[in-house]
């Protein structure tokens, strides 16, 4: 937690894509994040093919980071069949890899799930028809269950999901539309809205949109890093996001007041 401004200041970025030769490409943003955040977060795409030795470069990469770092995977770190590989080579050096997890750090909490694809509102699949579509829709009411199991168990005043799947379509607004169905899920959103979550982070669409809101209003940031990168061109390709430690601390006198009722 930053002492000077009262603040945890929470990084977030997605789809690094890291290849085997990618090693030290991201060193000055790993350096910039571990002097400016108090955690660091990356939401899916980690790899470029789902091959430990690209999991192997970048968890060389993240040894430097001196800060928390809450991760979740990605399709493309599918790709291969070696999650649990990518995933390993990860945890060896201390990313929390979350899926269907939560983790408290400095009083926030994380939730963190790949989520899947599916459309978004109307224009959502509905598992009818053959059994093919049927198993499509269940792996996406499966990671909104996940999420809402994670979210469930946080007992910290502030919550953050983690997701790579987009849970509303207004961050992925910009890409083709033709898309769309496969860059999120609005089941994603549903249990957003049964809990005070106070942003959400997610990746996948390199040409969609920085921000938008769910129906509840809750913040959602999409956070690729090749979004980032072409909007803000400026500055270091992540998103700096601050938790006001008021916003902690009131919630937790809230907590107290209904345990005590």
């Amino acid at each position: 937690m930053s002492e000077a401004d009262g603040t945890v200041r929470i990084a977030a970025m997605s789809d690094v894509h890291y290849g085997k030769t990618s090693q030290g490409t991201l060193q000055s943003v790993f350096a910039d994040v571990t002097k400016n955040a108090d955690v660091l977060v990356l939401c899916g795409d980690l790899t470029d093919y789902g091959l430990p030795e690209e999991a192997q470069a970048l968890a060389k990469d993240l040894t430097a980071v001196k800060i928390p770092i809450v991760a979740v995977l990605g399709n493309h770190d599918f790709e291969s069949g070696n999650e649990h590989e990518v995933a390993k080579a990860l945890t060896d050096v201390g990313v929390a890899v979350l899926d269907g997890d939560a983790v408290e750090i400095a009083g926030v909490g994380f939730a963190g799930v790949k989520g899947f694809a599916g459309g978004f509102g109307r224009g959502a699949l509905g598992a009818w028809g053959e059994p093919s579509i049927k198993a499509f829709v269940h792996e996406a009411i499966e990671e909104a269950l996940k999420l809402e199991n994670a979210l469930a168990r946080l007992r910290t005043p502030a919550r953050v999901a983690v997701l790579h799947y987009a849970p509303i379509r207004a961050t992925v607004e910009g890409e083709p539309i033709e898309i769309y169905p496969w860059l999120g899920s609005s089941r994603l959103e549903e249990p957003l809205g049964r809990y005070e979550v106070h942003a959400v982070f997610h990746g996948h669409a390199h040409k969609g949109s920085p921000q938008g809101t769910t129906a509840k209003g809750v913040p959602v940031y999409n956070v690729a890093l090749p979004l980032l990168r072409e909007r803000y061109p400026e500055r270091p390709p992540y998103l700096l996001l601050e938790v006001p430690r008021r916003h902690i601390a009131l919630a937790d006198e809230r907590i107290v007041e209904r345990r005590r009722a």
